[in-house]
């Protein structure tokens, strides 16, 4: 069947079958930024979000999502022009390997788009379900809650 989804703002059409995994569509049509792997919902790599709500990609039928707005890490942005966010990880040196990188940095934005001025304690609520085996997720802490001052005063600078 064919599946139309919207991704990092480009529509996209692939041929998927009735019990693919998001992930599965994702990684096999070139979205290798999704990682991930243990297909259980628990790890936290595979995190994208669909219409700005974070979700295990692994977990999500491919053709239960048609039509949504699906946003992956280079959604937010890229090495020439990283997302303040991407800015911040790397700033606090929270991207350790990387593998969980991607993961946490669309959390964080879902988060932040919710509240622009999170407590430590919405941080962790919201990484929560990124498993980080490299660190004990202090400079993540870190660097969202300096990705939040950072959007704030862009979106003040903007008003100006």
């Amino acid at each position: 069947m064919e599946a139309v989804y919207r991704i990092n703002g480009k529509e996209k059409r692939f041929d998927i079958s009735p019990g693919d995994r998001l992930l599965d569509v994702l990684k096999d049509n070139g979205y290798m930024e999704v990682k991930g792997d243990c297909y259980e919902g628990l790890c936290g790599a595979c995190t994208v979000l669909i219409d700005n709500i974070p979700y295990a990609s692994c977990m999500v039928p491919a053709a239960g999502v048609c039509g949504a707005k699906i946003t992956t890490v280079k959604g937010l942005g890229d090495i020439t022009n990283p997302h303040l966010i991407q800015q911040a990880f790397v700033k606090y040196g929270a991207v350790q390997c990387g593998y969980c990188t991607p993961g946490q940095i669309l959390s964080a934005y879902a988060l932040l788009l919710r509240d622009p001025d999170p407590s430590e304690e919405d941080i962790r609520m919201a990484l929560d379900g990124n498993l980080c085996r490299c660190s004990g997720y202090a400079q993540q802490v870190a660097a969202v809650k300096m990705a939040a001052e950072m959007m704030r005063e862009a979106e003040n600078d903007d008003r100006a």
